[in-house]
């Protein structure tokens, strides 16, 4: 049973654990202003980003879903870990050693199952490396000589060789302390007769890494054609490995991918080697799997694929039937993306890898800047089918390619690509082809038009209005400034504020010593209310310290009075309309007293909205 872990140790883990840090290996951030920073949601679909980062409060909030929280919130929503896992993985990160409550720290033994399995994997692919020196790996190490490759570059990617023996790995494993049940759960091994045996033997092995450098899993390609079982073998499916999600090299590739805005698929291993010794850096390919949603996800966010955005998705696919088969897959998803999409494909059916090993680096470096967009590709593929050269070929083609022109969402970029398509047919006719695509579009623009129901995110308060907008600034300066504000705010009552949400925020701040004593604010205070607030209200805590403030900091004090003053003027002017409307229901005759008092209570009232539109002025 594992213990718990020391709550300083927890603290130590979130001060060496910089947000930006950790959510920059998994998203591209841009500078939003204010100290913020700003990207596309990973726990959600989304065109524009909203998903923001505060690094010195060390928060992150999405506007879009409403998710937020802390930086070992974040590794536990995107890895789907329990907390003491996140706070493990974050602490092996940063060179922390737990420790750990009920009995003390054990090595080995009380560290979360995703902590376990990551640790059995790096020493896995430390095995497999240092057994590709050893003799019985001659076959390995010719097949990458074949190739180009040299043993510098199989120690940058990590290749290593499975022995043929049905259990080095696993005594290997054993020995240093790892279970049977843990080596099978993560994919390393397999239930045999008399007990575990290696998953992999006598194959070439590639390490498979997560965005953040871990080793998930592994990639092995047999070596001998005649044996049995196929060419390349993955690990299976594992509460590491989820192929449908894993691009092999995104760890090498994140940083450039981010800061060129170009992503290169590929197909192979292989390939993703020879793309990157040529001076292509970008290149990533999926694993025993087609390119898919999830990987879509995962390069969006490292493009901050957005609309306005110039960023490219380049495939390369062998130029032979199955590589446009694959070709015309990827056109399916290709409106997930806002970049451009386009296709790099060898005539001679050469991939990146023999053609870096037949013509050299220079011509893998050509192969993607000879790229063509996407669409161009898959309506030459579908023509590419017909005899063009009689009247019947080129309707029949026309019939084939005019769902994928009518499929283009862009109606500019759809009417550019009919003309295209009557100019490579040879109709010479832009009007009949454009008229047999309409028949198709007008299907197509319906179903897009078509309302849909909302689903998944999480409405946040209308900011519309302007009464909400003054609650939300002057509780995001009690959240972030709290000495700007000072016993003034700890003064309003909770019923000043419309929105349920509002209200509780306020309890929820005096109830933790108020604005006058919470110094000036910062992380410190943040974790002081988020320890208080019910999990229902823990989101809008988080989102009021990650937004910006819409004022700067030379003019914030006055600021804070100003919006003090406008939200107290909102709750005057609401108890002078009460007053007003009491006054109508009293009679000033046989009611003299009640009147002369609620008057009274106007005037002073009026006296103090005076002063208070003085000081809302003052913004």
């Amino acid at each position: 049973m594992a213990g718990r872990i020391s709550d300083d140790d927890i603290a130590l883990v979130r001060e060496r654990s910089p947000i930006a840090d950790i959510v920059g290996e998994h998203i591209q951030l841009r500078n939003a202003g204010g100290g913020n920073l700003k990207g596309l949601c990973p726990f959600h679909d989304e065109k524009s980003p909203s998903f923001n980062v505060t690094p010195a409060r060390g928060y992150w909030y999405c506007f879009g879903c409403g998710e937020g929280g802390d930086v070992i919130t974040f590794v536990r929503r995107l890895e789907h870990l329990s907390f003491a896992e996140a706070v493990e993985q974050l602490a092996n990160r940063a060179g922390i050693q737990l420790r750990y409550e009920q009995g003390g720290y054990v090595p080995g033994r009380e560290q979360g199952e995703r902590s376990r399995l990551i640790e059995a994997h790096r020493a896995a692919a430390e095995f497999y490396a240092s057994r590709l020196t050893a003799p019985e790996a001659a076959a390995g190490r010719r097949f990458l000589s074949e190739r180009g490759f040299e043993r510098a570059d199989a120690e940058r990617f990590g290749v290593g060789y499975a022995p043929a023996e049905w259990e080095a790995l696993t005594r290997h494993l054993m020995a240093r302390g790892f279970t049977a049940a843990e080596l099978v759960k993560g994919g390393l091994a397999k239930e045999g007769r008399r007990g575990p045996i290696d998953r992999f033997r006598g194959r070439l092995i590639w390490p498979i890494r997560d965005i953040t450098g871990d080793v998930i899993g592994f990639g092995a390609r047999k070596l001998n054609d005649a044996e049995d079982g196929p060419k390349y073998l993955n690990t299976p499916e594992s509460p590491l490995y989820k192929k449908s999600e894993v691009l092999y090299g995104v760890d090498l590739a994140k940083r450039e991918i981010s800061r060129r805005s170009q992503a290169v698929i590929v197909e192979g291993y292989t390939d993703v080697m020879a793309c990157h010794l040529s001076g292509v850096p970008t290149a990533v390919a999926t694993c025993g799997t087609a390119f898919g949603a999830e990987h879509i996800k995962v390069l969006r966010r490292l493009l901050l694929d957005q609309s306005g955005s110039h960023g490219e998705v380049i495939f390369t696919f062998d130029g032979d039937a199955a590589g446009q088969k694959a070709a015309l897959r990827a056109f399916a998803d290709e409106q997930k993306f806002v970049t451009q999409t386009f296709v790099a494909v060898q005539p001679d059916g050469l991939d990146p890898c023999d053609l870096r090993t037949g013509r050299g680096e220079a011509a893998v470096r050509e192969l993607i800047a000879s790229r063509e967009p996407l669409f161009a590709f898959a309506i030459r593929s579908v023509i590419s089918r017909y005899d063009v050269t009689t009247n019947e070929g080129r309707l029949s083609a026309l019939d084939a390619a005019a769902p994928i022109v009518a499929g283009i969402k862009d109606r500019a970029l759809r009417q550019l690509y009919a003309v295209d398509l009557d100019r490579w047919l040879g109709f010479n006719n832009e009007r009949f082809v454009m008229d047999r695509i309409a028949e198709i579009s007008v299907s197509a623009d319906r179903q897009q038009q078509r309302p849909q129901r909302p689903a998944g995110p999480r409405k946040v308060a209308d900011l519309t209005d302007p009464g909400v907008r003054t609650e939300a600034e002057v509780l995001k300066l009690a959240v972030q400034r709290p000495a700007l504000l000072g016993p003034g705010f700890d003064a309003i009552g909770a019923e000043a504020f419309t929105l349920p949400e509002h209200a509780a925020l306020h309890r929820l701040i005096t109830g933790a010593g108020g604005a006058a004593a919470a110094g000036p604010g910062g992380r410190e205070w943040v974790d002081r209310l988020l320890a208080g607030a019910p999990d229902d209200l823990r989101g809008t805590v988080t989102r009021f310290a990650v937004e910006e403030l819409r004022v700067g900091v030379e003019i914030e004090e006055r600021y804070a009075s100003a919006m003090l003053a406008a939200l107290e003027l909102i709750s005057v002017s609401r108890e002078i309309e009460r007053l007003k409307s009491r006054m109508e229901r009293t009679n000033p005759v046989e009611e003299q007293q009640e009147y002369n008092r609620l008057f009274g209570e106007l005037v002073a009232m009026e006296q103090q909205r005076r002063v208070l539109r003085e000081r809302a002025a003052g913004s």
